[in-house]
């Protein structure tokens, strides 16, 4: 159960994408790996692992081979999660209520973010006296809640309810004389009001990660999609030996829950612009690029749909996930997911010798899925990928549930999966060292 509870760690120290980040980072730190920016000179060593950042909440990690590059073993998941973002402090309304301005980030199931503790989130854009610095923002307490209407005043609301953004969920911050949520910004940060120029300010529920059932076999969470999944596959990263002609990367990617359409999102130009750095100080010619990237696979690491224990007919009848079944791969004839048959057969190969269950995923033929990180990372980075995940269930709501073995087969199957030696010797046929 250690990689759960790191999980669970990992989650809390997350409560926004900024933080996300900022717990990877720690960690590979702790590792050994050495931070660079976007805005220096890289100077790498065959062998050594680093990280950038962009935005600060995307992250792209990577360590080199020890003597030549043949291919990368690649993961990508996403930091952020469905929310909504501050728009200011104070909505105007009745006048003896504060409220604040939100706005709804993502697809999020609504009536699961009312009458919960909720808090605040992100980051804030400090004056200082050289210019202007981006801080941690957490306001570690139970702050404000989105209150639900009574039902002696909407009698039909267990027969559904059509939630508008503006009427029905902004937060309750306080009452009238309370102190304004910039002066409790900068009071957490030590600065003056005036010096706080602006934010990105997130909603996060209190809720902290919880273990579940008679025998601990299920776990509850905020954010498990995709920090499940950001978490289990650095794991595997931190967990992989290094290799002599393979290198390793991972990717958090910001902005998935919106399209990824930022500079900081999976269709932006981070990961191509990393590893076209990493060839150019590494003096790789264009073939040789090539060359690698036709060796490699990435593993596109989101959660999938479980079987619902009240709704067993929205699952797929011939392609049933379970907590706890082992690691999901997805498929869609529609290429939504980028899974291939030759990018499964070879995972499952992967996951075979490593001795991790794995279990099937598609959505019913008549309910289409979206997209994720692979879909659009291959319209940046043309290399062969696997769609994969945690099963899980409450999707987007503001508390999930999942396996609490499952962390620790992904984080496994991954650590395998950075270290497999397979390489194609001609289309459509690999073989293994």
């Amino acid at each position: 159960m250690d990689t759960l509870h790191q999980l669970m760690n990992f989650i809390s120290r997350s409560p926004s994408p900024y933080h996300a980040v900022g717990s990877a980072a720690a960690l590979l730190e702790e590792a050994g790996f050495t931070r660079l920016e976007e805005c220096a000179s890289w100077t790498l060593e065959w062998g050594k692992g680093y990280y950038t950042t962009r935005n600060q909440s995307s992250l792209i990690a990577f360590r080199l081979p020890k003597t030549a590059l043949t291919g990368w073993r690649m993961t990508a998941a996403h930091s952020d999660s469905p929310t909504f973002y501050i728009k200011g402090d104070v909505l105007e309304g009745d006048k003896r209520y504060l409220r604040l301005s939100a706005e709804g980030y993502g697809g999020m199931n609504c009536a699961s973010w009312l009458d919960r503790p909720l808090t605040v989130a992100g980051r804030a854009i400090v004056k200082t006296a050289q210019g202007v610095e981006s801080r941690l923002v957490y306001l570690d307490r139970d702050l404000l809640t989105i209150p639900s209407l009574a039902i002696h005043q909407q009698r039909d609301v267990n027969r559904g309810h059509d939630y508008n953004a503006q009427k029905d969920m902004q937060p309750l911050y306080g009452l009238a004389g309370s102190p304004s949520l910039t002066h409790l910004v900068a009071q957490e940060l030590n600065v003056n009001p005036e010096d706080i120029l602006s934010n990105d300010l997130t909603l996060c529920p209190r809720q902290q990660p919880v273990v579940l059932g008679p025998a601990g076999e299920l776990f509850q969470a905020p954010r498990i999609d995709d920090l499940g999944c950001a978490y289990a596959t650095l794991e595997g990263l931190l967990t992989a030996a290094p290799q002599d002609k393979l290198g390793q990367v991972y990717c958090l990617f910001d902005n998935e829950e919106v399209g990824s359409g930022t500079r900081q999102g999976a269709l932006s130009s981070f990961l191509p612009d990393v590893l076209s750095r990493i060839a150019h100080v590494l003096k790789l010619d264009d073939q040789q690029v090539r060359q690698a990237l036709t060796g490699s696979m990435l593993l596109s690491a989101d959660n999938g749909h479980a079987v619902h224990p009240n709704f067993t007919e929205k699952a797929d009848p011939a392609n049933k996930v379970y907590p706890n079944g082992g690691v999901v791969i997805k498929l869609s004839a529609n290429q939504k997911y980028t899974t291939t048959g030759l990018t499964a057969g070879l995972f499952k190969a992967v996951c075979q010798q490593a001795g991790v269950p794995v279990q099937i995923f598609a959505n019913r033929a008549d309910e289409p899925g979206g997209s994720t990180l692979g879909n659009l990372l291959s319209q940046a980075v043309s290399i062969p990928m696997v769609d994969i995940g945690m099963a899980q269930l409450a999707m987007h709501s503001a508390v999930e549930t999942a396996g609490s073995q499952d962390p620790a087969y992904m984080a496994k199957a991954c650590a395998a999966f950075f270290q497999a030696g397979f390489a194609p010797i001609a289309d459509g046929i690999y073989q293994f060292a």
